[in-house]
């Protein structure tokens, strides 16, 4: 294989696109604002541009024949003009339009008829209309004193704003989450009572986030999939994913679920892709629980729940989508290992350590690969590395147990980032 892609963005999915190219003869060019960031040190070639700067953009598709994406924080009409004069982006940008953001994503769950929480835009949380009578009654006995008659054309007794309302149906706790922009942990915002709600209310544009259902759930599960330029449709198999304060902690493959609900998450995937028209590496994470599998987000590109499949799949996701933007065909999905534990390794506090010591430890442990990102700095939370643990148990039940044994020898040498106050 050979040809030349670029990619919008310079972060640690650009990096590991870079790592899959290389072996597969093909060049990668990168567009990201900073020199230091990540996948420079591996790119064919580097745009220092803004992400958003549609001719830093232009000159990324000069040094190449198609141009994919690291992330959805697109600006879709501002590249429309770069597709209009023959710039190939992989997927098509109107495949991405219905994905940038969450409140789009969940629009077209409805017109497609695929399970996912029920949800309400922010901006409709009713606010109860209350008569002027009413606010006069509810204001304080102070502010009911009615003032002299040369004033009472320009005073009004005011009163605070009734709080706000949730449509029927709806009842806390919820999740509040940003239309755009949130990840790892960021725009998302539990809200418990009507208080919590005002104060969201009074602190955001309202109109750029939802407020969704809290599901019950007993796992969260996750699903890569693929579809080339010819229509093909492939799925990795279906995996376990647990968070930590709603940033990625670990992944389990392959998932213990039974076959329907395996059959069922890529039966979605696959309508998901076709409907779309969509091409690329395409990610979906579920709730599974009493009310069966939903939708929990979409994610047009390759994803932290896919990480494992570099060492664990016969094709990493990353290899997959260089195929892709290449315009080949796919390759195998299946596990070439009986099953894999992949662990983020989150920035426990703020510092500009390499912490050469603990990577030289967890690089140790047995059937350990370690993926370094070189990030300039620590802080809590942020993603520095992650490390796949090869597992050799194929029984359920005994996996789930070597995994947690593994992720313990993990948390010895790299432990979490402490709860936030």
């Amino acid at each position: 294989m050979s040809g030349r892609i670029g990619v919008v963005g310079g972060g640690q999915l650009a990096l590991m696109l870079a790592e899959a190219a290389r072996p597969l003869g093909v060049e990668l060019h990168v567009q990201t604002p900073q020199a230091g960031d990540p996948a420079t040190r591996l790119a064919t070639s580097t745009v220092l541009a803004p992400l958003d700067d549609p001719e830093g953009t232009r000159s990324l598709a000069a040094r190449t024949d198609a141009i994919s994406f690291e992330n959805e924080w697109l600006d879709l009409d501002l590249l429309a003009s770069l597709e209009a004069d023959g710039v190939a982006f992989v997927p098509r940008l109107e495949a991405l339009r219905p994905l940038v953001s969450k409140r789009q994503q969940r629009e077209l769950l409805i017109r497609l008829n695929l399970p996912s929480p029920r949800w309400i835009p922010l901006d409709e949380v009713l606010i109860s209309p209350e008569p002027q009578e009413a606010i006069l009654a509810a204001a304080p006995r102070s502010a009911q004193v009615q003032p002299s008659a040369s004033l009472s054309a320009s005073v009004t007794p005011t009163a605070a704003p009734p709080p706000p309302r949730l449509p029927e149906g709806f009842d806390f706790p919820l999740m509040a989450k940003a239309a755009t922009g949130g990840y790892d942990g960021r725009g998302t915002q539990p809200i418990t009572n009507s208080e919590e709600l005002t104060a969201l209310l009074q602190r955001v544009d309202s109109a750029d986030w939802l407020l969704e259902e809290f599901v019950a759930f007993d796992q969260e599960l996750a699903i890569v999939a693929c579809r080339d330029r010819s229509g093909t449709v492939a799925c990795f198999p279906v995996v376990e994913t647990h968070q930590h304060q709603r940033i990625c902690d670990w992944v389990l493959a392959p998932a213990a679920i039974s076959q329907a609900v395996q059959a069922r998450a890529r039966n979605v995937a696959a309508s998901l892709l076709t409907a779309l028209d969509y091409v690329g590496v395409l990610s979906i994470e579920f709730f599974f629980g009493p009310a069966g599998l939903q939708i929990n987000e979409l994610a047009p590109r390759t994803h932290n729940s896919g990480h494992y499949t570099i060492e664990a799949a016969r094709t990493s996701q990353f290899a997959q989508q260089v195929r892709i933007v290449c315009g080949q065909p796919l390759g195998p999905t299946d596990l070439k290992l009986p099953a894999a534990l992949m662990v983020n390794l989150l920035g426990y506090e703020s510092s500009s350590r390499a912490y050469k010591s603990e990577r030289k430890a967890l690089s140790a442990l047995p059937g350990a690969s370690l993926h370094w990102y070189g990030k300039l700095g620590s802080t809590p939370g942020r993603k520095l590395g992650h490390i796949t643990l090869a597992l050799k148990e194929t029984d359920p039940a005994r996996r789930a147990t070597e995994a947690a044994r593994r992720l313990k020898e993990v948390r010895a040498l790299w432990p979490l980032p402490p709860e936030k106050a």
